[in-house]
């Protein structure tokens, strides 16, 4: 017998909160774009804005002013350094951008730098990174193809499963493709680009009547426009981890809401005709909420441990996953499932309402 979390027959409202929920995530998801706006897009680590980094790890924490004065003389052009993980850490980074010198002539610049300006400071270089301009806005552009095309083929897939409408997914999936290409080579820029690109895949989702995967696209939007949000309030930095994160979360997001869908297509197929589709929507996200409960539960107790004890290496990229599991939890309950509701009432049932009408009076 499985663990049961939640009571059999327990029955709560779910879609009663949808409203507020929209609410709520589009506050902060408006709050996050207008910090967007204001700091002139996202704060772009070394691998995307390229430069260079140096993180440094002391014996013992020492003030950033000292660390500055130490570094100057070695002439780094655009030169920032903060504070890295704890206070009590000694981690710092330094931030520059491109140079003219080599790799190897950058880190022995600064190791004798600092031991003249800190001869008694013990320290170790941990990393040190560079990355040209071109390079850093190549993987920009991949990085954001890499997300758009992860959506896609979510559309794609979840049109085929649970609608059995593989021609009407490929079609869009084709259509989509090919405009991006054509836009391509009229270099439009990546962002606007995929940006219009997604905003297609929703309305072709809709006009085709593809309800299960236009929920599955709105959720995943939604958790990764929510983590970028988040990210920029909090003056975090983008860079490939911080992507991997979002590819991951796109996944982990899909399979939760994979496990509603299936539970409100088998009710559905088991469910009087005339029992409403709200009914049938609550009565699923009850019956899986205690494997919902348990598989987010777990996965935040790791994640957290990662975030805590992962290092500072891994710090944002174990923030941005705790982010993600929270808003793909939530968004597989109150954004994906009614948005079948919302914008698929007309359709959903589209088979059984004709049935119905063509029954012959009692």
């Amino acid at each position: 017998m499985g663990l049961e979390l939640i009571k059999p027959g327990t029955h709560i409202d779910f879609l009663k909160y949808r409203k507020i929920a929209y609410l709520v995530s589009a506050a902060i998801i408006l709050a996050g774009f207008i910090s967007l706006a204001v700091k002139g897009g996202p704060r772009y680590g070394v691998d995307f804005a390229g430069g260079l980094t140096i993180q440094l790890k002391f014996d013992k924490p020492l003030e950033v002013a000292d660390l500055r004065k130490a570094v100057e003389p070695v002439g780094l052009s655009g030169m920032v350094v903060q504070r890295f993980g704890q206070d009590t850490d000694g981690e710092y980074l330094v931030r520059a951008a491109e140079q003219d010198m080599s790799q190897e002539g950058i880190r022995e610049a600064v190791v004798t730098a600092l031991q003249k300006g800190l001869p008694n400071a013990g320290f170790t270089v941990q990393r040190l990174e560079m990355v040209g301009p071109k390079v850093g806005a190549d993987l920009r552009s991949k990085a954001i193809e890499a997300v758009f095309y992860a959506v896609l083929l979510i559309a794609i897939y979840i049109s085929g499963r649970f609608e059995q409408r593989w021609m009407a997914a490929g079609i869009m999936a084709a259509g989509l493709t090919g405009g991006v290409y054509l836009l391509n080579l009229l270099h439009v820029p990546t962002g606007y680009l995929i940006l219009a690109a997604m905003l297609i895949t929703l309305l072709l989702c809709w006009y085709m009547r593809l309800k299960f995967a236009l929920g599955a696209v709105v959720a995943d939007l939604h958790d990764v426009f929510l983590i970028i949000g988040i990210f920029s309030l909090l003056d975090k930095e983008f860079d490939l981890t911080t992507v991997a994160a979002l590819l991951t979360i796109l996944g982990y997001s899909l399979n939760d809401t994979i496990i509603v869908f299936d539970r409100i297509r088998e009710t559905m197929h088991g469910a009087d005709k005339k029992e409403p589709l709200a009914d049938i929507i609550n009565r699923s996200i009850n019956q899986t909420l205690t494997r919902t409960i348990l598989t987010a539960g777990t996965t935040l107790v790791v994640t957290l441990c990662l975030y805590l004890f992962g290092g500072a290496v891994i710090h944002d990229f174990a923030l941005a996953l705790l982010i993600g599991i929270v808003a793909g939890t939530y968004s597989s309950i109150f954004i994906a499932s009614p948005i079948l509701l919302d914008l698929g009432s007309g359709f959903v049932r589209k088979e059984a309402a004709q049935a119905a009408a063509t029954e012959p009076a009692a």
